[in-house]
Formats: structure tokens, sequence, C-alpha cells
């Protein structure tokens, strides 16, 4: 039986995938838990819609991400926070440092899991990180750490 799933469901699929099980299983469990619905005629139709709305919103959403890729890549974004002699931070940068000075300094808002660190920023200079945009989509940047 064709089933169109209306939640995750473990080992067998995500929300909204069309499924093929067998007419028990269907029946005696995913349907009366609400988990899954048959697939009519009527309602494969509304789901094949669906499909075509969702790839049209992830197609215009990586859009976006490859424009804001294209702004983004190479740009430098300046820190400053209190130090020591030789340019031991007293702390270090975190993700959240860097989402808002994102937003301060390129007026781009991304949220702080989106954005890789390699290690831990504990010294004044220049250091990588990458920037999550969408599955398949980075922005390499630089951030520079200076003294307060």
């Amino acid at each position: 039986m064709k089933c169109i799933l209306l939640s995750d469901v473990s080992k067998l699929g995500k929300k909204g995938e069309l499924i093929e099980v067998s007419d028990g299983y269907a029946r005696n469990y995913l349907i009366p838990r609400g988990l899954a619905e048959e697939a009519t005629p009527a309602k494969l139709a509304e789901w094949k819609q669906k499909q075509k709305s969702m790839e049209i919103r992830e197609k215009k959403l990586k859009e976006e991400a490859l424009a804001l890729q294209k702004k983004l890549n190479g740009k430098v974004v300046k820190i400053a926070l209190s130090a020591g002699e030789r340019g031991k931070l007293f702390g270090s940068v975190t993700t959240a440092h860097l989402a808002k000075a994102l937003e301060e300094q390129l007026g781009v808002k991304i949220s702080k899991k989106d954005i890789k660190i390699e290690g831990a920023v504990k010294e004044t200079g220049e250091h990588p990180f990458v920037v999550k945009l969408y599955p398949g989509v980075e922005a390499q940047m630089t951030m520079l750490v200076e003294a307060e």
C-alpha cells in the first residue's frame, strides 16, 4: 500500500515522503497512530503539488545562499577583545562573537550554529572561519582579532 508520511518514522522515512509498505502495517500501525495517510488519487495530486512548491522554495533558498556566498567570500570581520601582553586574549573568540560582528559590520544575520571555527581562537591576529549558508554552500571568511 502506498502511504504519505505525516511525521518522521525511524527506519521508514521523513515527513512528506511517499512510501510503499505492507497493507497490514499501514492499516494497523501507521494510519491509526496518525503517522501516515493512504495515498488516494486525490491525496497523491495534493502531494505532488506540495512537492513542486517545496522544490521551487528550495531552489530559491539555494539561489539566495549562492548570492550571499559571493558577497561574503573572502571578507574580513574585525573583532576587538581585551588581551594581555603578547596578544593573548582573556578568554576566546566564540561563534556568538562572530555572529554579532557579522550582523554589525556586514548587515548579515547568521546563526551562531552555522559558523565553524577551527580550534579555539585565543590570540590576536587573522584566523579563518567558515559560514554555512545552505547545505553544500559555505563562505570562507577571515576574522581579524585585535586587542581592545
